[in-house]
């Protein structure tokens, strides 16, 4: 990299810096607009103890599943836990320690710490064990619970086009919690399908700011369908 050129050539190169015990936010949503590229590549450098934060753990061998694999994720901060087996067994089994946070509190701590506000008040989850310990305040007569908002060492993210600058957009529902990763990693690192020279992208179509952006990487990405539904035939009702 040089000057304000953010793009780099290697996954090496884009997470380097990478270390045990880190916290990893992670964008995507089910396997929609996930950064694979670069979670394999955490899963080649082989770091553990991570910390990771995201809406779901991928599933069986794909995505943040790969991870799972080696046991690379001592802790799991989501909200939806419920298409990989791996992770259900290394739960029960005392092997992962998991944080279970409704979703809109979930993308709203990451909107929090890009934005550097430390914590907010939420009606979700008061009076059920998500606020069991937390302070609670009442406005207009409604209790509300004190959520902190969260920060990570590293942030991945997958985005459609970035320009050389670090400037993004997503693509229809890629748009889900990786805009809010974006702002939340000390180290954020962004994963496109499209690299175009500066200017190519309208300010008012920019997505996420480059000023959030530290690397831009180009990758190849897996177009899976998360669930197919075929509708039966009447032969077969």
């Amino acid at each position: 990299m040089s000057g304000f050129n953010k793009i780099v050539t290697s996954y090496e190169e884009a997470m380097a810096g990478l270390e045990d015990g880190m916290t990893v936010i992670a964008g995507g949503f089910g396997l929609c607009g996930i950064p694979e590229g670069l979670i394999a590549q955490i899963k080649k450098m082989a770091t553990k103890d991570l910390t990771v934060v995201s809406n779901n753990c991928g599933v069986d061998g794909f995505g943040l599943g790969l991870l799972l694999e080696d046991k690379q994720i001592r802790k799991m901060i989501s909200s939806y836990v419920g298409e990989n087996a791996l992770f259900e067994k290394q739960l029960l089994n005392g092997e992962l320690e998991v944080e279970l946070t409704p979703q809109g509190t979930l993308a709203e701590k990451m909107r929090a710490g890009g934005a550097g506000i430390p914590g907010f008040y939420t009606a979700t989850g008061y009076g059920t064990p998500v606020g069991e310990g937390k302070e609670v305040k009442e406005f207009n007569g409604r209790p509300y619970i004190l959520e902190e908002a969260i920060t990570g060492d590293f942030a991945i993210v997958k985005a459609y086009k970035a320009d050389v600058f670090g400037n993004c957009i997503y693509r229809h529902t890629a748009q889900n919690f990786n805009p809010m990763a974006a702002t939340a990693g000390k180290i954020t690192v962004v994963e496109v399908e499209e690299i175009v020279p500066p200017g190519a992208i309208p300010p008012s179509q920019i997505h996420t700011p480059g000023i959030y952006v530290d690397r831009i990487i180009q990758g190849q990405f897996e177009k899976r369908i998360e669930r197919r539904v075929l509708s039966k035939s009447e032969g077969d009702k």
